[in-house]
């Protein structure tokens, strides 16, 4: 079978070891530094921070190669339209011109518009590996269990923790009744046209779609029978309590957070401005 994507990766490492809560903490607050600042001193420290976790995680880059490629496409499209609806957008936020290639109207490229677009790149990075990490190092029932600990309603947290669940079965599913629909004669390789491979992948997409409604159907009749969500409040068998290294990671995400807003306050900007 082929590798899945966005499933949980058991390996024993001190990231694997941390709880779900402390790395949901540490995400947020990654992700709030990177929504908010354009300092490229903290987001390329982020980025190489991300890249040695990455590395202590013991996570192969085949192993998120795919999540990966969509989201490097996405960036890709995000940069060109960045460019297209606002080529001047970084002489206007440094104040500067600097034009490195001329181009009909105001499509020249400037210095100012490259770096602004490599800040933008960079907060993608700097956020992408933490993100990827906590969801192929948080096992999903602690997952759900580490929403509720921070208040987040147990339903909902279940009904995240089954979603994740879901992943690796809707795979499975999908390469057996591609496998089956293949047996059959049905042709979905690269030697077929786009237009026929597209639709003969209708073989495939509507049982696909049926086992996933009787899936959802025998969860929806256990969980009533047990009489799921009548009570407030439930346990998790999965929660763990805070380790040392979990009050380490946070600690660590806040410190970066406030030097973050001391940079931002300090300049009275959040932009880093090398060309004053």
């Amino acid at each position: 079978m082929k590798m899945q994507m966005l499933s949980y990766i058991e390996r024993a490492t001190p990231i694997h070891r941390m709880t779900g809560a402390a790395k949901l903490v540490c995400f947020i607050i990654w992700s709030v530094i990177a929504m908010t600042t354009f300092d490229t001193r903290i987001l390329v420290f982020m980025l190489i921070a991300g890249i040695v976790i990455f590395r202590m995680a013991n996570v192969h880059l085949r192993e998120i190669a795919f999540v990966l490629g969509f989201i490097l496409i996405f960036l890709l499209l995000n940069n060109l339209g960045i460019y297209i609806f606002a080529p001047q957008q970084g002489s206007s936020i440094y104040g500067t011109v600097h034009i490195l290639l001329h181009l009909p109207g105001s499509y020249s490229l400037t210095l100012e518009q490259l770096f602004y677009q490599l800040n933008v790149t960079l907060k993608y990075f700097a956020v992408i590996p933490f993100a990827l990490l906590f969801i192929v190092t948080t096992h999903p029932s602690e997952f759900a269990a580490s929403l509720n600990r921070i208040g987040v309603s147990y339903r909902i947290a279940y009904a995240v923790s089954i979603t994740l669940r879901y992943i690796p079965d809707v795979q499975r599913s999908y390469h057996e009744i591609t496998q089956a629909q293949q047996a059959r004669g049905i042709d979905l390789s690269k030697k077929e046209k786009l237009w026929r491979r597209m639709r003969q992948a209708a073989a495939i997409i509507i049982p696909l779609v049926f086992s996933t409604l009787d899936r959802i159907e025998v969860i929806s009749n256990a969980m009533e029978l047990r009489r799921f969500g009548m009570k407030k409040k439930r346990t998790w068998y999965d929660e763990r309590p805070f380790a040392c290294i979990d009050y380490l990671a946070v600690a660590f995400s806040m410190l970066l957070l406030i030097l973050s807003l001391w940079l931002s306050f300090h300049r009275g900007s959040r932009y880093y401005n090398p060309f004053n």
